[in-house]
């Protein structure tokens, strides 16, 4: 039987990934002794309850929205697409770091990353690529979500950046999480690198349309087709 997409990820809350990334990061462990780590569920629920009361346009973004359509992610930290209008709705996020389009803040206990749209195409993800999806976190309310086309558009828009700074780490990230979602969800490739090319340099998208060609090429030579 053919599985639905959305189906792949799973229902979970977002406060427990937050803690389990914390907590089974060997990097902290102490004498070979695992982290411990807070409790984010309360304040991650808060967090979700002051967007909805306020009517705060935004989108999960980030690993947090990977996990909504592939297993194996983790993430330390809640990354939002939102609008300038609504950080300034939010005043209990304490900003820390503002670097242009991006923000790095916190919201009582729980990392917040903010991609502005002040920048265009978090904008265009923003407007055209989030769906409701379920987070146990808000069991009564569906919260706005990127899709795989917009996850794809924010993976992509990022790695030529990264590729100049020399964030292997991140690449090899980026990359994965594109190529798992191209493999899984066969999206329409050329309407998201048509959308991209308004947003990137000509020699960028290049590079862009090449690494999707080879992401293909490997996946599907690995693995053929997915049963869909």
């Amino acid at each position: 039987m053919a599985m639905k997409p959305e189906t792949r990820g799973r229902d979970f809350r977002i406060g427990d990934v937050l803690h389990d990334a914390w907590a089974f990061d060997p990097k902290l462990w102490r004498g070979g002794r695992m982290g411990v780590a807070e409790d984010f569920r309360p304040a991650v629920a808060l967090l979700l309850e002051l967007l909805a009361e306020r009517r705060v346009e935004y989108a999960v973004a980030g690993g947090v929205a990977m996990l909504k359509y592939l297993e194996g992610r983790n993430t330390k930290d809640l990354d939002l697409v939102m609008t300038s209008r609504g950080l300034d709705a939010l005043p209990e996020i304490d900003v820390r770091a503002r670097d242009g389009h991006f923000v790095r803040g916190s919201f009582a206990d729980v990392g917040v990353d903010l991609l502005l749209t002040s920048d265009p195409l978090f904008a265009r993800v923003l407007r055209s690529h989030v769906a409701p999806r379920h987070f146990d976190d808000l069991p009564q309310q569906p919260v706005p979500c990127a899709t795989v086309e917009g996850l794809l558009l924010l993976k992509l828009y990022a790695l030529p950046s990264l590729y100049r700074q020399g964030e292997l780490l991140r690449i090899g990230l980026y990359e994965n999480d594109v190529a798992s979602l191209l493999h899984l969800y066969r999206p329409k490739v050329e309407p998201i690198l048509d959308e991209l090319a308004e947003h990137l340099t000509a020699s960028d998208v290049v590079e862009v349309r090449r690494l999707v060609a080879e992401l293909q090429r490997r996946f599907d030579r690995r693995f053929g087709s997915p049963d869909l």
